[in-house]
């Protein structure tokens, strides 16, 4: 029989235990200011004393009111768990509420690509096309929980929340089919409001103005027990007798953080996020031992607002468009990408070029096919975003572009869309893209902007998160930005919402499926 001593692996032998991770890890990285990157306050986990009376018990509480927070919280209440969600803003919605309004589906039950020609399309081909624009960094698992239930999802908000789809799919750069669907409030309230008003209808109550300020756990092989939260009326102790879920996003507003782990993402890059996009409570829960990765994989958004880097209703056409023809130029009127390309792709390929702005340049023709409306085009007009001429001519002197280079760069595209090849870039030509032929033609400025997170805490298919030794930490689940590995090294363009409203509805029902 072996000694309780020669029992022990090597890690326990020298001390280094799961237990004692929280009193000697957390505080060494601290110290050092490296690895977790915490603050005094978070340094002291390891001595942070339990609360000795909780202000209040909840079966389920949800940290963040996003797409991937409020179908969890839907999902945990529609299962019978009393939930709140808790939402640091002032207004709910973080940036899902000014999202882009798309999601990659291969199918609707008004089954639109099917009806509109576009092609074939399966969850299977969905999933290829997530890993390969990942470069297979990726999580295989959490990839086939998107893709295989991103349609059931959309069918869901339709049908239980209202959610209205527009008569189009578009096909989105690094995707190989039209899978793209677009909200017809051309923005992600579009799929908020329906997670809201299902969440609602099912007794979820949103508290605004809630901060996360510390995850209770009493040691490393526990379970979560509650939260801190920040209120206007002072701090209060939470305890979940079900479970926590976090949904609090991405940190592409915390400088500090990019610079931490992506030091390429400069500070003087602009950003499409709310300034709610802070890298907190990323930090709170690895203080307790959750393990992260990838958080060096921070994307670019091609086509924000050059000046201001927001993400408006504008800078979705540039997205949209590029499966019916959209064209990308320079200052010089010349191409200079794949416009299927990914985002990372796309961002870099601008980078490179020094001349700031870089243009989308589309016609009238394209605007409904690709999930546009003539109502955005005249609002665009009116803001200064969207250019209009009746000729290339006149759209290359409204630019201050040169316009012999662009009209040879139109000329030449559209023999291409004709011919079906794009000798140039190589892009794959569709049999619906439209040469920019007929007026009036329209022109868009873009440029790159930090978007998106594709690292975070590490989940399993289930969304328990997993802490740093590869288990599950009890009674705790995430979803959405906040987590990494679904999207790798890039994330493909309208994958982020059927990411968010899919995991968290299995956080969510597995969430309220936990023993009180």
């Amino acid at each position: 029989m072996k000694t309780k001593e020669e029992g022990k692996t090597d890690r326990e032998k020298k001390g280094v235990t799961r237990r004692r991770f929280l009193a000697t890890g957390i505080a060494m990285a601290a110290g050092t200011g490296l690895a977790l990157n915490l603050s005094r306050g978070e340094a002291e986990a390891a001595a942070r004393k339990l609360p000795v009376k909780w202000d209040e018990e909840i079966d389920v509480a949800v940290v963040g009111s996003g797409f991937a927070g409020l179908a969890a919280a839907a999902e945990a209440a529609g299962k019978g768990a009393k939930t709140v969600v808790l939402e640091k803003m002032p207004t709910y919605g973080g940036n899902s509420i000014i999202n882009g309004g798309v999601y990659a589906s291969w199918d609707d039950e008004y089954h639109l690509r099917q009806k509109l020609g576009l092609g074939e399309d399966s969850p299977k081909q969905h999933l290829e096309d997530t890993l390969k624009g990942g470069d297979y960094y990726n999580i295989p698992e959490l990839v086939k929980n998107l893709t295989e239930n991103a349609s059931q999802a959309l069918n869901w908000m339709i049908d239980e929340g209202g959610c209205k789809i527009r008569e189009a799919v578009t096909r989105a750069g690094g995707h190989s089919a039209y899978r793209t669907h677009t909200v017809v409030e051309g923005v992600g309230r579009g799929f908020t409001e329906p997670l809201r008003k299902i969440g609602e209808k099912r007794g979820v109550k949103i508290r605004l103005n809630n901060k996360l300020t510390w995850i209770w756990r009493k040691d490393t092989e526990g379970p979560v027990l509650g939260v801190e939260v920040e209120t206007p009326k002072g701090k209060r102790n939470i305890k979940v007798k079900k479970a926590l879920i976090m949904a609090s996003g991405g940190f592409s507003r915390d400088i500090k953080m990019r610079q931490a782990f992506n030091p390429s993402i400069v500070p003087e890059y602009n950003s499409t996020n709310q300034p709610g996009a802070t890298g907190e409570t990323v930090r709170y829960a690895q203080a307790i031992g959750a393990d992260a990765l990838q958080l060096a994989f921070i994307q670019l958004y091609p086509f924000a607002e050059p000046e201001t880097g927001i993400l408006d209703n504008p800078a979705v056409y540039p997205f949209n468009g590029v499966g019916y023809g959209l064209v990308y130029v320079d200052k010089n009127g010349k191409r200079f990408v794949n416009e299927l390309e990914r985002r990372d792709v796309c961002s870099m390929a601008q980078i490179k070029l020094g001349l700031k702005p870089t243009y989308s340049i589309f016609n009238e023709e394209m605007v409904v096919k690709m999930g546009g409306t003539m109502e955005e085009i005249k609002q665009g007009i009116a803001k200064g975003r969207f250019i209009k001429a009746d000729s290339i001519d006149e759209l290359a002197q409204k630019l201050k572009i040169p316009a012999e280079p662009l009209k040879e760069t139109i000329a030449t595209h559209n023999k291409y869309l004709k011919d079906g090849k794009d000798p140039d870039f190589n892009k794959p030509i569709t049999k619906v893209m439209i040469p920019l032929e007929k007026g009036p033609f329209y022109g868009i400025a873009q440029w790159p902007a930090v978007h998106h997170c594709m690292g975070g805490v590490r989940i399993n298919a289930k969304a328990q998160v997993i802490d740093i030794w590869g288990k599950v930490i009890p009674k705790l689940y995430a979803a959405g930005e906040f987590t990494g590995g679904v999207h790798g090294s890039n994330r493909l363009g309208s994958n982020a919402i059927p990411d968010c409203v899919v995991h968290g509805r299995i956080a969510g029902t597995n969430a309220a499926a936990e023993k009180a």
